[in-house]
Formats: C-alpha cells, sequence, structure tokens
C-alpha cells in the first residue's frame, strides 16, 4: 500500500529541511513510521566508485542494494524524473507517511515554508496543490491553513487529519 505523501517546498533557505526536520521526531512519537524523499537540483555521488555494489550498477543492474547488520542503501536506475508518489509506491510501502522535499512541479499535497527573510514570494501557487503554509508572513494565502516556523505538533496534527479523513 502506497503511504500517503507530503511534498514540503519553499525557496533556497527558507527552512524546509530544518522544519522536516522537527516535523519527524514530532510524527515518530505519535506511533509513526516515517520516510523522506529529498530531491537534489544538482548531480550527487550516490555510491563508491570501485565497490562492489557500483561494479554491479556498472555492469547493468537496474537496481543494486547494499545491507549492512543496520541499515540498506538502494541504488536504483532513475532515467525519467521520478515524483514522489511513484518513489513511495515503488520503495517505501514499509512507511505510514513520506515526506517530501523539493518536488515544486510534483503533482500532490504540498506544504510551503515560506520565511520573510528571504524576501522572495511564495514557491507555489494555490492551484499547484497547496494545502498549508508554514511561515511568519500571516498575509500570505489567508485561506490556508498557517503555522508558524516552529510549530512541529501543529503539523503534525494537521498532517495526519488529512491523511485519514
Amino acid at each position: 500500500m502506497t503511504p500517503p505523501v507530503f511534498i514540503f517546498v519553499g525557496h533556497s533557505n527558507s527552512g524546509k529541511t530544518t522544519f522536516v526536520e522537527k516535523l519527524i521526531p514530532e510524527l515518530t512519537r505519535r506511533g509513526q513510521r516515517v520516510a523522506t524523499i529529498k530531491h537534489a537540483h544538482h548531480k550527487v555521488e550516490l555510491d563508491t566508485t570501485g565497490k562492489d555494489s557500483w561494479r554491479y550498477k556498472q555492469a547493468g543492474a537496474a537496481l543494486s542494494m547494499l545491507v549492512t547488520t543496520s541499515a540498506l542503501q538502494l541504488i536504483a536506475d532513475a532515467d525519467a524524473q521520478r515524483e514522489p508518489l511513484q518513489l513511495a509506491e515503488r520503495f517505501l510501502g514499509e512507511a505510514d507517511l513520506v515526506l517530501a522535499e523539493g518536488f515544486s512541479q510534483a503533482s500532490g499535497p504540498k506544504i510551503e515554508v515560506l520565511r520573510r527573510a528571504t524576501g522572495k514570494p511564495p514557491r507555489c501557487a494555490l492551484e499547484d496543490d497547496l494545502v498549508a503554509i508554514v511561515t511568519d508572513c500571516p498575509e500570505i494565502y489567508p485561506e490556508l491553513p498557517h503555522f508558524s516556523l516552529n510549530d512541529a505538533a501543529g503539523v503534525a496534527d494537521f498532517l495526519l487529519r488529512f491523511a485519514r479523513p
């Protein structure tokens, strides 16, 4: 079963990662198994050149998994742009909830993190599936639920209600 996916969007340095980092322990305290997906706009080396898992991918494996006694890492082909819901469906079925960061163009419920200090307008419009805003700008999208930049508990309540109407 695909867990509900919520996409946190905002401009660079708006506090998306910091807020999601506060939200994860709040959700786990409530018994939720949380998975995260981070969209990187730049190339990142995900495997170590020369190691076995890297060699398997170089040999043509579509997926390669490295498993240790305490963790696992999956390296998979990503030829096409993947959306958070597709990724959650394919890889994150054990999670109760998925928090994705970035993916501002993807479809799915979005929560924008917007700080006045960035001096930028919202990244998303209401019609971009925006469902809430985490901000210190109460005048932005007054028709949406607003949460302060430190209100992880309030956002957790909102997400759990939204995920299970």
